[in-house]
């Protein structure tokens, strides 16, 4: 089975840890998780050619999901992006 990698991209501020835990309390035994720090330039760098713009931001299998393009992180765009969901 392959794994779902899930990037969450994090300042370290209460939304951002707020989000960790979302992802946390979601996640399968299909779902590999990253936390990248914004402060180091390199993880600053990807997030910029991922097309984000606020943190916390989640990219799942190398794609921006779409509630991170818009009104912030919830349950249901996390959910509808697979989190949670054992990969076929």
């Amino acid at each position: 089975m392959t794994k779902r990698n899930i990037e969450i991209f994090s300042a370290g501020c209460p939304a951002c840890a707020d989000t960790i835990d979302l992802v946390n309390s979601l996640v399968c035994s299909s779902c590999a998780i990253e936390v990248l720090d914004m402060k180091d330039a390199g993880v600053a760098e990807r997030a910029r050619a991922l097309g984000i713009r606020a943190v916390p931001a989640v990219v799942v299998d190398g794609r921006l999901i779409d509630c991170c393009a818009g009104q912030g992180v919830d349950e249901v765009g996390l959910r509808a992006a697979g989190i949670g969901s054992p990969r076929a």
